[in-house]
């Protein structure tokens, strides 16, 4: 068992219950909605978000890991007011999301720049899980970089290695958003290692858009996470080949190396909100309890399994 820090406290990770590995309350660029979002309001925004993550506790959900970090508008303030009025726990990350670059804050500072110092990046991170993320008092417990198609471009190199770096320091655990179709997994797992990072404590995200069980399995026997964490993005995969792939590797031993996931959000402002219901209807919250789970059951994963996927190894994950 371990402590692990949530938006409403620490909690034991035995607490921790069923987990879906990967979900955003809120994708928003807030210097965007300050200036353009004429139509924001915060307390209806609040409200529906209480609304869409209260409907999973009657699911059978009971937390929540959302790695909403800079570069994808995290703002505590937002979540602390939701988790407040929720049955569920939601736990925050640190970490910075981009493909490319770093941003302007981190061009000149640095190992090597212009003023010459320790990585900044890795001091932030270090700070928001040891000392709390801003004067919210909430500490992050795990820890998010990307990389996509772009590759391992030097912003994205960097991250990736502060982000290792502070894995070392503190323990805490990591997730990767990568893209499968480039096997851009394999290319994390080289970073982080090159950093000293422990490779079960890290989640190869989006893992679940692809069907290549070579490339899944390769990432899993180096002792990775497997994020099964797009259901309902059927755009990029569809519905059918999610679950096989799951059942596939279930049948093939590999439960104890996924998790679960949607990808999903109460509110992201990269779409239009009726445009985004009508191309993915299914991107929700609901649709793993609803739809995924009965048809993993119904292609032979156990109820064991699901339990493994669920809750085994979100434990495993921060212990």
């Amino acid at each position: 068992m371990a402590e692990v820090q949530t938006v409403t406290g620490p909690v034991d990770s035995a607490e921790l219950g069923r987990t879906l590995a990967h979900e955003h309350v809120f994708v928003l660029g807030e210097e965007y909605r300050i200036n353009y979002q004429d139509d924001w309001d915060e307390d209806a925004m609040v409200a529906k978000a209480v609304e869409d993550l209260g409907e999973l506790q009657a699911l059978g959900i009971d937390t929540i890991l959302d790695p909403t970090v800079i570069g994808l508008g995290r703002y505590i303030p937002r979540i602390q007011r939701i988790a407040e009025q929720v049955d569920l726990t939601i736990v925050a990350a640190t970490g910075l999301y981009t493909y490319n670059e770093v941003p302007f804050q981190f061009h000149y500072s640095g190992p090597g720049l212009l003023f010459d110092q320790p990585e900044p990046l890795t001091e932030l991170f270090v700070r928001d899980l040891t000392e709390g993320i801003a004067d919210t008092g909430v500490r992050a417990a795990f820890l998010k970089c990307a990389i996509e198609q772009q590759g391992l471009t030097p912003g994205v190199e960097r991250v990736m290695r502060a982000v290792a770096q502070a894995h070392v320091r503190t323990g805490a655990p990591i997730t990767v958003h990568t893209n499968p179709h480039t096997r851009s997994g394999l290319v994390a797992q080289q970073v982080l290692r090159e950093e000293g990072a422990d490779l079960t404590k890290v989640v190869i995200g989006h893992s679940g858009d692809s069907t290549d069980l070579d490339y899944l399995k390769e990432l899993a026997d180096a002792g990775s996470l497997l994020g099964m964490d797009r259901f309902g993005l059927n755009v990029l995969l569809p519905f059918e080949e999610r679950v096989d792939t799951v059942a596939k590797l279930a049948e093939a031993g590999y439960a104890e190396s996924m998790v679960l996931a949607h990808d999903a959000s109460c509110f992201i402002d990269w779409f239009d909100p009726e445009a985004k219901e009508q191309v993915s209807p299914q991107w929700n919250f609901r649709h793993i309890s609803e739809d995924v789970l009965p048809a993993l059951r119904q292609r032979g994963v156990t109820d064991e399994q699901i339990e493994t996927m669920l809750v085994h190894n979100i434990r495993r994950y921060f212990e």
